[in-house]
């Protein structure tokens, strides 16, 4: 996604770390390159718009769930192993580990 103008952020380096950006993961001078390329660029602008509507509809619809313990570790490890560089199996975490942790007694 480009609006095929230049800037002095990339468009794909914004969209690659817009999370990290919308959850205020980011040093400050990033988040003002992100903030001025998001008034320069409104195709970037309507991405970041939807990816916050989005989080905030799951916070609200969601927050108030606790995330099982054992899911928690499971997907802390594996952010870990990912951060390290090293490969993470998909079959490490899936669906049913989600269902399991959330309902024990299925």
């Amino acid at each position: 996604m480009s609006c095929g103008e230049p800037h002095e952020t990339d468009c794909s380096e914004v969209l690659d770390h817009l999370y990290e950006f919308l959850d205020h993961e980011m040093p400050d001078s990033d988040c003002t390159k992100f903030e001025t390329h998001f008034e320069e660029c409104s195709p970037c602008l309507e991405k970041y718009g939807l990816e916050q509507a989005v989080k905030k509809l799951v916070k609200r619809c969601c927050g108030q769930d606790d995330v099982p313990t054992d899911l928690r570790a499971k997907v802390m490890g594996r952010i870990d192993v990912i951060r390290s560089g090293g490969a993470v199996p998909e079959q490490d975490v899936t669906a049913s580990d989600v269902t399991d942790s959330a309902n024990p007694a299925i």
